[in-house]
């Protein structure tokens, strides 16, 4: 009878142990003929693209990418196929890519030539505000998998701005002017990304609805904006700097706020990068809320 229990005891632990490896194998299989779909060979074009398919988890398809993407020290190296507007054709050619990725600065030329060439290539414009690059996130994952990572990663960023958001309701919104370009002045008006870090931080851009970028320095001076934001785009920032101070009666001078923004946070980012650089701004325009160690 003892040889007996034993035995059935063990009939019972080796089959729900099959059972299980079986269901696994099954998901296993389901998996990678689901990867089947994706393209296996990916290009990106710009740095925030990169960022995007590490988030994803697509990293291993990732074959090329542009001298401006940034990728964890630990990654396998990846094939530098040019600038963000500027890539070698044939090197593209040459890696044999399922997918190239690319943005609003892309040449057109260079999406027609890999489009005549057979390559596949998908555009995703500049964002406009946080809303339309959490969108454009999920369609990315569409196109390379990681359609469940990008939903949380969504869902946690749209939770995160959400209650930066909150924490500026009572207060007083100080008046903004983003600097993109200096000579001439460029800003950045609703069009522009930029303009969601100002109004998510409790803050007003003065040139939020201005048609072009374009702007007088007697207009900032006119409106005595409390604060600038000088985001570094191929000038020298501290320059620009220098050349606001000289303005004392202006009260970003007079307060001393006048500060600059690496364009690289700013300019292409991830819904997880955005969050980061909102947290930095909201605390830019709103100082007494670092007192309460948020």
């Amino acid at each position: 009878m003892v040889f007996g229990d034993l035995l059935m005891r063990k009939r019972r632990l080796i089959i729900p142990t099959f059972f299980i490896v079986f269901l696994l194998s099954g998901i296993f299989i389901e998996n990678a003929h689901a990867m089947e779909n994706y393209p296996r060979r990916i290009i990106s074009l710009a740095p925030s693209i990169t960022e995007e398919i590490y988030l994803l988890g697509a990293e291993d398809r990732l074959f090329g990418d542009t001298t401006y993407c940034i990728t964890p020290p630990a990654a396998r190296y990846i094939e530098k196929v040019g600038s963000i507007t500027k890539v070698d054709i044939e090197k593209i050619v040459g890696l044999k890519p399922d997918l190239v990725l690319g943005t609003s600065l892309t040449n057109p030329k260079t999406i027609q030539k890999l489009k005549g060439l057979g390559i596949e290539v998908k555009i995703f414009p500049a964002p406009k505000n946080f809303a339309s690059l959490c969108s454009q996130f999920l369609d990315l994952s569409k196109e390379v998998g990681g359609s469940s990572q990008a939903s949380e990663i969504v869902k946690a960023s749209e939770e995160r701005v959400a209650e930066i958001k909150s924490r500026t309701i009572t207060l007083i919104k100080p008046k903004v002017f983003i600097e993109i370009g200096a000579k001439p002045l460029f800003t950045a008006n609703r069009d522009y990304i930029i303009n969601d870090f100002v109004k998510l931080s409790g803050g007003e851009n003065i040139a939020e609805g201005s048609r072009i970028g374009s702007y007088s320095k007697e207009e900032v001076l006119k409106r005595d904006v409390d604060v600038i934001l000088i985001v570094t785009m191929g000038f020298s920032g501290q320059a620009e700097k220098e050349a606001w101070q000289k303005f004392k009666t202006l009260n970003a001078v007079k307060n001393n706020r006048i500060y600059i923004i690496d364009s690289q946070k700013i300019c292409g980012p991830t819904p997880v990068t955005f969050v980061k650089t909102l947290e930095e701004i909201n605390i830019l325009l709103h100082p007494e809320l670092s007192k309460n160690k948020i």
